[in-house]
């Protein structure tokens, strides 16, 4: 059977649009995957944004005061070794003791709480020593504190819904969503752990255990984050980039990750975001350590704070 001319030009036809549908096929389904992808990121941003302004969120603190070993007595009048920013003029007495045991007496006209509950006294649990459990909260109106343990010294975190930081946030703002910033990294396991020392804005340095390396590749180089493991069921990374100090928060910017798998782990850097010592004085957060500062423009994830202090 032979073929003429017309069926060549119909099977090019029949041919080209094939391939027309199959290029709108293509396209509609990577728009789809886009898409989705960008509405992912949008619920996180979300979520994000939720938790940094919760009443309990980190733009509601209003005091880091270090105790002294002793009696410390608390409240707004100027009489008190630790001069509140709100509350009652005398709240109460913190002891102190050597062995890093706490205890607070609370001023009968304080109207405070401890968990919840009207007590005269009671002791108080720092956020290294509460276990599985929660560090002790006492309440005064708008305001709280628990107490934390940074580097063997003690110091009351102070928060208040109604903090300056909280009613007066202006928002957050991002680099565009960007796909290609959703990177799948090789996943270099150290056996055992290797030890990073991560620094903080206090001063100090914590050594923390650092179970591997994500190693990737953009335009051409290489790169290598580590992280560390604070929760067992994903990776946290501290970093900094070319854009920190300028586009981005100087200090650092965090990014979750979750487990390896297959030998692969994704850093989605659209999802990396400021500490909060971006939006606050009275945090204790950790700096990017040397081995993760990349000389790279990630220009992805969360931008400076407009209204940074």
């Amino acid at each position: 059977m032979s073929t003429g001319p017309a069926m060549l030009r119909t099977a090019v036809i029949v041919f080209a649009l094939s391939l027309g549908v199959a290029t709108v096929q293509a396209q509609t389904n990577n728009a789809s995957v886009l898409s989705d992808f960008s509405q992912q990121t949008q619920n996180w941003q979300n979520k994000r944004l939720a938790g940094l302004t919760a009443p309990s969120g980190w733009l509601s603190l209003i005091g880091l005061e270090w105790l002294k070993e002793g009696p410390n007595r608390l409240g707004t009048a100027a009489d008190n070794d630790i001069v509140l920013k709100a509350g009652p003029a005398h709240l109460g007495v913190v002891t102190l003791a050597k062995d890093g045991a706490m205890h607070i007496v609370l001023d009968k006209n304080s109207g405070a709480t401890v968990d919840g509950k009207a007590v005269h006294e009671a002791n108080l649990i720092d956020d290294a020593n509460a276990g599985n459990g929660a560090p002790t909260v006492v309440t005064f109106g708008s305001a709280n504190f628990m107490v934390i343990e940074r580097d063997g010294r003690k110091a009351l975190r102070v928060r208040d819904s109604n903090a300056e930081t909280r009613t007066h946030f202006v928002g957050l703002d991002y680099f565009p969503i960007d796909p290609s910033w959703r990177i799948e990294a090789d996943w270099v396991p150290f056996n055992p752990p290797h030890e990073l020392e991560i620094g903080s804005v206090l001063g100090t340095i914590n050594k923390e255990q650092v179970p591997g390396k994500a190693v990737f590749h953009r335009d051409g180089h290489t790169y290598e984050l580590m992280p560390i493991q604070e929760e067992p069921d994903s990776l946290f990374f501290v970093i900094a980039d070319r854009t920190s100090g300028k586009e981005t928060y100087g200090a650092a910017r965090f990014l979750y990750a979750e487990l390896p798998k297959d030998g692969k782990v994704v850093l989605d850097f659209n999802r990396a975001y400021n500490p909060p010592c971006a939006f606050t004085p009275y945090a204790t957060c950790p700096l990017a350590p040397p081995e993760n500062r990349m000389d790279l423009a990630v220009t992805a994830g969360e931008k400076k704070y407009r209204g940074g202090h």
